[in-house]
């Protein structure tokens, strides 16, 4: 048998197979099924004449059509969200036709969350030493009401907040244990909807707030179909978090101003309202905002809770006018629960029976965190402040069974609600081509649009092709134009490769950060954003190459004809896309922008060194041949010097000269070599690239610890005594606790440890 007529029966089995795996088709009538098999054998046909003009033959070929198969299962996977980890038992077939993407009516079902015992430790490998971040913390959130989680620095606010959320990254140094319950009934943080806005405000800065939150709505709720409907959606979102005044402004960034901090954070609360969560966290959204626009954030959320979501927080210090704002609030420090229950005046009444006491006028926030803060600026003042804050933790450990909160849902709604929260509530996504279109919109306004960037990149490939003209200036035919010419191509190479990866790796960690954010909440698949990607980028990618070949190639009188200039620009263009394709693998691997600046070029010196220029790939040792063949830098020089010294004829005036573009090929090693070659070659590469992108963002998703079940831990503590009648009457005359700014430190009496005790104030 002819082993070409095999190959193509791999070639089309390969695909067959691809499509009947994952593109999951209903069982076809015979008619139906002869079609099927007509069209999947004009496929394969197809596919094989692909194979065979793009990868050349033998290995290959091979290369070619797995690589065809695997960009097959990324394009033809199914729309739906997939269903968390573990996370597939307890679904009702009932509720499998639930209009859970469906836009909100304006009723918020109640969700009350309790948790208790829980405790949350790291462990450290070189001391072998465990530090808790929580210790026995309980408390609950109601619907209705805003709950603060208030403490000083390192007390552990965020880090109850992301275990509440879910949202607390795994270690295996983590340990995290209690229990969790959302109305009453054990639930995983993805049972249910809920809104996490993060301290960080990160969005595509070259969108409007108006187009931010449009495209968000296509991408979450696609049940929304009618331009009219989603417009009215939006409006609405845009009027209840105060963005009417900025809806068509650009978010901005760094580099371009856009909208104000605290307008940002009430975006960042709009994309995640998106589809109605019942319970909304915020971590300390008040960060960086003067205070005039920390009040307006918190007063978004006091109206989101007032509206029935349950809304919790964390914040480190607020204004005397947020703290009113608060309905429950949590005292935290080092990771110990100092208080939890109602707000306003209910903490001083409690901290007033062990003889503390706020003085008039004073922002009750500032005096709560005087009191659970720990004094450093002597071992005098760090003994007495940790003695107190012990026994008031110990204090109120022993009356927490007491303490209760205000619940303002009947039994009905909560049984309700138990139903509703017990479905799953997986956002559907629409199918893979709608999510393209609009991920391919939202990338080709971010990269049109970033006029800055785009500026920069464009002087740049003007200067540096100004000044490589200028050096290498009207190269002629003699014997030192070789080593000239060889030279200017590798510059060029490794100029257009660094360039595009420079770019690629100082945004790509960003934006990665968002694209994370949007598929863990069901937005879209990862094969459609990184085939948006490329194609956005194909046209603003191109014209800076094609900037830097126009003027380049006239200032040093490279091959002067038309076609030798076109085929200049396409391999440099294509170097281009694969250093940058090699930038976002990059990006994907390390976790932040400093570090992808450090590898990037590092990667790409090692390139540099095997690029055909400063090693012949024939001398180069055994154990490292295989770089060459990876090597970008080296494709497109090979391509650049084929193009550049084929045909090309030098003066000679000795034997020994070299008097034709081929020899000087020779001495090279790219004789017999084509450039069909190296545009296949570097397609190979460019695809290899956004394969392992692919690969490593899937692996890389993020992944959160798991509660474990609580372990009591009985250890005696100090214990504060409440004082009677006759002791309170006597600490009206007590010295109140220092404030912030105060000389004087918070102080406890000279006691002994081993007993329970009474604060300062109570003699």
């Amino acid at each position: 048998m002819n082993p070409k007529v095999r190959k193509i029966d791999i070639y089309i089995v390969i695909y067959k197979h691809t499509l009947h795996t994952h593109t999951h088709t209903p069982p076809l009538l015979p008619t139906e099924e002869k079609k099927e098999t007509s069209m999947a054998g004009f496929g394969g046909k197809k596919v094989h004449q692909l194979v065979v003009g793009f990868g050349g033959s033998g290995l290959g070929q091979v290369v070619i059509a797995v690589a065809i198969s695997f960009f097959v299962r990324i394009f033809s996977a199914p729309g739906p969200a997939m269903l968390p980890e573990n996370e597939n038992d307890d679904v009702p077939e009932n509720d499998s036709h639930d209009n859970d993407d469906a836009p909100p009516s304006g009723k918020v079902t109640p969700v009350t969350i309790r948790w208790n015992n829980i405790n949350c430790s790291v462990s450290d490998k070189s001391s072998k030493s465990v530090r808790f971040l929580l210790k026995n913390v309980s408390g609950e959130a109601n619907p209705g009401r805003l709950l603060a989680i208030m403490g000083p620095s390192g007390s552990g606010k965020t880090t109850l907040l992301n275990v509440l959320a879910g949202q607390l990254a795994a270690s295996p140094r983590l340990h995290l244990s209690g229990i969790l319950e959302f109305n009453g009934k054990p639930c995983s943080k993805n049972a249910y909807r809920f809104a996490y806005v993060r301290q960080e405000d990160l969005f595509f800065s070259q969108l409007t707030v108006r187009e931010t939150l449009s495209l968000a709505t296509e991408l979450q709720l696609p049940s929304i179909s009618s331009a009219e409907e989603r417009d009215e959606y939006v409006n609405n979102l845009l009027f209840k978090l105060g963005l009417v005044s900025c809806a068509d402004t650009n978010v901005g960034d760094a580099k371009v101003r856009g909208i104000s901090g605290g307008e940002k954070k009430r975006l960042s609360l709009a994309c995640e309202l998106l589809a109605s969560p019942p319970v909304i966290f915020a971590d300390e959204p008040t960060t960086g905002l003067d205070a005039f626009q920390a009040e307006k954030v918190m007063e978004t959320l006091q109206h989101l809770a007032q509206d029935g979501h349950t809304v919790i927080c964390s914040i480190h210090q607020p204004r005397g006018s947020v703290y009113a704002k608060f309905d429950d609030i949590i005292l935290l420090t080092e990771g110990s629960l100092v208080y939890a229950g109602p707000a306003h005046d209910e903490p001083l009444a409690h901290f007033s029976k062990f003889g503390y006491h706020c003085p008039d006028h004073v922002n009750p926030a500032e005096f709560l965190a005087d009191l659970i803060s720990i004094d450093y600026s002597s071992a005098d003042s760090v003994y007495s402040s940790q003695k107190r804050i012990d026994g008031l933790v110990e204090s109120f450990s022993q009356r927490l069974s007491t303490v209760i909160y205000a619940t303002p849902i009947t039994i009905d709604d909560l049984s309700k609600s138990r139903k509703k929260i017990s479905k799953r509530t997986v956002v559907k996504k629409g199918c893979w081509w709608k999510q393209f279109w609009l991920l391919l919109k939202r990338a080709w306004m971010q990269a049109s649009r970033d006029a800055p960037t785009n500026k920069v990149r464009a002087r740049m490939s003007i200067a540096s092709a100004i000044i490589f003209g200028s050096v290498f200036w009207r190269m002629g035919k003699s014997q030192t134009s070789i080593q000239d010419r060889m030279g200017l191509l590798q510059v060029t190479a490794i100029n257009t490769a660094m360039a595009a990866l420079t770019k690629t790796v100082g945004v790509f960690p960003k934006e990665r950060a968002i694209v994370d954010r949007e598929r863990a909440k069901g937005s879209y698949s990862l094969g459609p954003y990184l085939f948006s990607k490329l194609l956005a980028e194909i046209p603003i990618g191109a014209a800076f190459p094609l900037m830097f070949g126009a003027v380049l190639y006239p200032m040093a009188r490279l091959h002067p004809t038309l076609q030798r200039f076109g085929k200049f620009c396409g391999i440099v263009t294509m170097e281009s896309f694969a250093a940058s394709a090699m930038g976002l693998t990059v990006g994907a691997m390390v976790p932040t922008t400093e570090a992808a600046m450090a590898v990037g070029p590092s990667l790409m010196t090692v390139f540099i060194v095997f690029g055909g220029y400063y090693v012949n790939p024939e001398n180069t040792p055994i154990i490292f041949r295989w770089i060459p063949n990876v090597s970008l830098i080296r494709w497109a020089f090979q391509g650049l010097s084929i193009n550049e010294f084929s045909g090309l004829q030098f003066d000679h005036h000795h034997s020994f000269d070299v008097q034709t573009g081929e020899q000087a090929l020779e001495r090279i090693s790219f004789g017999g070599s084509r450039i069909r070659d190296t545009v296949i070659a570097q397609n190979r590469i460019l695809l290899f690239w956004y394969c392992t992108t692919y690969l490593l963002l899937e692996k890389n998703k993020p992944k959160y610890q798991q509660l474990e079940s609580p372990v009591d831990n009985n250890k005696p503590h100090l214990k504060l005594e409440e004082l009677n009648s006759e002791q309170f009457d006597q600490t009206l005359e007590a010295p109140p606790v220092s404030q912030v700014g105060s000389n004087q430190p918070l102080e406890s009496p000279e006691v002994d440890l081993v007993g329970p005790f009474v604060l300062e104030g109570a003699k």
